[in-house]
């Protein structure tokens, strides 16, 4: 994949990680691991980290908090996005969101059939905007969060990447 670079110098973002999960821990959440640390190692900052069973009303806690946080400009979440009874995390995000980023989930797919075949139906992967917040929703596997980082978010969260990114935008998201 070809990046176009304005060499600015590079701004961080402020960045909270949800794990979406009725059996992960702090031991064994790689796809946390995993956000948190590709995050970090591109030079942003985890200003908050939390494990939560997949339960609507409990997630919409923590979402409604960070999206109320100024600090908060990135909401990344790993799991709850698949089909099965308990996978609810795009029924808790979506009534939050004032716009949906509706290319995110249907590029997340794309990429994915590349590496998993088919198989990438089962992914709701969703995105959008919530006063002023992006909010990502991922898969929960390791594989899934890493397609996602280096192959959309990586890029779409540093400024410098042209013709135009998300991080551009926190400004004037809030504009009227």
């Amino acid at each position: 994949m070809t990046e176009h670079f304005q060499d600015t110098g590079f701004v961080p973002l402020d960045i909270a990680v949800l794990t979406i999960s009725d059996s992960r821990t702090d031991a064994d959440d790689k796809s946390g691991d995993l956000l948190r640390d590709a995050a970090e190692q591109a030079g942003h900052r985890v200003v908050a980290r939390e494990i939560v069973p997949d339960d609507v009303y409990r997630m919409r806690v923590f979402f409604s908090r960070w999206i109320a946080d100024p600090r908060v400009q990135v909401i990344l979440t790993t799991g709850g996005t698949g089909i099965t009874g308990r996978d609810s995390t795009p029924e808790a995000v979506v009534p939050l969101l004032d716009k949906r980023i509706e290319g995110f989930g249907e590029l997340f797919r794309a990429l994915s059939f590349e590496e998993i075949g088919p198989s990438t139906l089962q992914s709701r992967a969703v995105a959008g905007l919530a006063n002023g917040t992006f909010i990502f929703c991922l898969p929960g596997s390791s594989g899934a969060c890493r397609t996602a980082w280096d192959k959309i978010l990586q890029a779409q969260f540093d400024h410098r990447t042209r013709p135009c990114n998300f991080a551009q935008l926190i400004p004037r998201l809030l504009e009227h």
